[in-house]
């Protein structure tokens, strides 16, 4: 067994040379506030959620993208709304939310 159940890394990385990034879109506000919900509905610890930041996950073409593990799950999102839906139903209900995840086929 994992000591997390779910991990949710959130891309923040920002490009200086005017390509598609992340940042660009304000993952970072993404990011603070899923932290701060999955805080307020006492998933975050062992057996339950980490939120973590990381660098570029090379989907920047689907900007902003967070992707959820051990499931292998990849979203994108555009406001706090889909992140408290990501929290509810995926973080803390297992349930994958189909419309914000990222097609396959979007790359860098």
């Amino acid at each position: 067994m994992s000591y997390f159940q779910r991990h949710i890394f959130f891309c923040l990385n920002q490009r200086e040379n005017g390509e598609a990034s992340c940042a660009q879109h304000d993952a970072q506000a993404g990011f603070e506030h899923c932290k701060s919900r999955v805080k307020q509905l006492g998933l975050a610890g062992k057996d339950g959620v980490r939120v973590n930041k990381a660098g570029c996950l090379d989907r920047c073409a689907g900007g902003p993208v967070a992707v959820v593990y051990p499931d292998a799950v990849w979203y994108t999102y555009v406001d706090q709304s889909d992140i408290d839906e990501i929290v509810e139903s995926h973080l803390k209900n297992g349930q994958v939310v189909e419309r914000l995840v990222l097609p396959d086929n979007v790359g860098r």
